[in-house]
């Protein structure tokens, strides 16, 4: 099934990289892996339940790596956007209308801002949601 592609690519990554993640923290104290999930990582929805279930899956991932590397300068944060205006959501744009979804230069800035943090803070995840949407 494809949907856990993104899940498997995000512990492929992490064992690959590793090396080269242990490097940078290293030279720079620091080193961040940004990892897509969704807001459905965070509260199942209706009839996405194997997405949501992946989904999970990342953001729990993303909480233990912080976990198993953060002492040694490595930080994950999982980025949990609700609808963004891309094609992925072509699906719903009769329902929820392309201006009135997060943009994706929205999620783009949350990234610039997770790189200007210093060592010292971790910023496990970050949800992105709809004014007037329930979390």
């Amino acid at each position: 099934m494809q949907l856990g592609i993104n899940l498997r690519s995000i512990v492929l990554f992490y064992r690959e990289c590793l090396p080269m993640l242990k490097a940078a923290a290293e030279e720079h104290h620091n080193a961040l892996v940004v990892n897509t999930s969704s807001i459905s990582g965070k509260h199942g929805e209706a009839w996405l339940s194997v997405y949501s279930a992946t989904k999970h899956g990342v953001v729990g991932w993303t909480e233990a790596m912080n976990k198993e590397l953060g002492k040694g300068g490595i930080k994950s944060t999982a980025l949990c956007p609700a609808f963004v205006d891309t094609p992925m959501t072509d699906f719903v744009k009769e329902q929820v209308p392309a201006e009135e979804m997060i943009q994706a230069t929205d999620v783009a800035e949350a990234v610039r801002y997770l790189l200007k943090t210093s060592p010292a803070c971790v910023i496990p995840e970050i949800m992105f949601v709809r004014p007037g949407d329930s979390l």
